[in-house]
């Protein structure tokens, strides 16, 4: 039996945000960047969010020189995406610590947002924090 030797190296990371979960396969090379097996421009559309999804990128100065595929999963869009760019961030500081860790440190892009969904609470109507309305006077 043969090894598959066509296999690219890849680096690894997770990302997450509120309900959302991001796993990153970062390749070094040119190649486009998928998210769920859709091109990632795509996937989040707009001026804001390729803004956001290429932040680290940018920053490192590494935009052309890597591609990555994402799987996403949980949460809404917002939360998606910042997952993705936890992931990635985190994903670029595994291929060269001492060059690109600080510069994603100093921007924020490292550090984990940990604010999540309040839970329900007994007794109350639906929501977290909603109560039952007090009877007329």
């Amino acid at each position: 039996m043969r090894k598959n030797s066509s296999k690219k190296k890849y680096f690894y990371a997770i990302g997450r945000r509120r309900e959302a979960t991001a796993t990153v396969r970062l390749y070094i090379g040119k190649g486009m960047s998928l998210v769920n097996d859709k091109p990632i421009a795509k996937y989040f559309s707009g001026a804001v969010n390729k803004f956001h999804y290429q932040q680290p990128s940018v920053l490192t100065k590494t935009l052309t020189k890597h591609y990555a595929t994402f799987r996403v999963k949980g949460g809404g869009p917002r939360g998606q995406l910042q997952a993705v760019v936890l992931a990635l961030s985190r994903a670029l500081q595994k291929i060269d610590r001492e060059k690109y860790r600080p510069i994603l440190k100093k921007a924020g892009l490292l550090t984990v947002d940990a604010r999540a969904r309040e839970r329900r609470k007994a007794g109350q109507m639906g929501r977290a924090r909603k109560k039952k309305q007090s009877p007329r006077r």
